[in-house]
């Protein structure tokens, strides 16, 4: 799926001069306006006057690291959805992104088409896009109603496992780890048992007979059909 952007504003923060220009020309060509800084200062500056719709983090910085120019836009009241980008794997730093206020994250060495796919579901998810339905295979989800249907048959969900659905669908063909799923649907670590009990409640009410919509990669996570 080809994801591109309305003229929305975001801005890459990182000092490596090879990824910048290769994230200002990626993101300029998909359709968004994009703005470059090469420092944590500078990145705080920027946000505050220029009021991007989503900043791309780099988190090793010359000055500060991305995670503390992420605590320090919350604690200024600017809340842009953050985007990481990491060399680093483990899932401590991480949750750490995710747990002050980052939305998601991307791992170096990065595939572009994955990062615009962030990004548009970052956006999308914001409400920084004019979307508000979701659409895999043959369900869809209504935001605006908190609807869900497949196949044209109404799918009666409590508000966590609809919250779950929708998490997936905004990154429909990725895959979503525990822990993300954790971060994004409870912001707490109520352990992996509670996400398997989760996503097993929701596939037996979407699925009924039907062909299976959310797979498990086992190792990573899940991910839900794109089409």
């Amino acid at each position: 799926m080809q994801h591109t952007g309305d003229g929305q504003h975001l801005l890459v923060v990182d000092d490596e001069p090879g990824i910048t220009e290769l994230l200002s020309t990626t993101l300029d060509l998909a359709g968004y306006r994009v703005s470059t800084v090469q420092t944590g200062r500078a990145a705080l500056n920027a946000v505050e006057t220029g009021r991007p719709d989503l900043v791309i983090l780099d988190v090793m910085l010359p000055d500060m690291d991305g995670f503390t120019v992420c605590r320090r836009l919350a604690e200024r009241g600017h809340s842009p959805p953050v985007l990481f980008l990491t060399a680093r794997s483990s899932i401590e730093d991480t949750v750490t992104g995710l747990g002050i206020g980052g939305d998601d994250y991307v791992t170096k060495p990065f595939h572009v088409l994955e990062l615009l796919a962030r990004v548009h579901a970052l956006l999308r998810r914001s409400g920084r896009t004019d979307e508000q339905v979701l659409r895999s295979a043959d369900l869809m989800l209504d935001e605006s109603k908190f609807q869900v249907t497949r196949a044209g048959e109404p799918v009666e969900l409590t508000p966590t496992e609809y919250k779950l659905l929708r998490y997936l669908m905004l990154n429909a063909g990725q895959v979503m780890t525990k822990e993300q799923i954790l971060q994004h649907v409870w912001q707490h670590d109520f352990g992996e048992g509670v996400v398997e009990k989760l996503v097993s409640r929701l596939r037996h009410k979407l699925d009924a007979g039907r062909r299976p919509l959310i797979h498990t990669v086992r190792g990573f996570g899940y991910r839900i059909v794109e089409n």
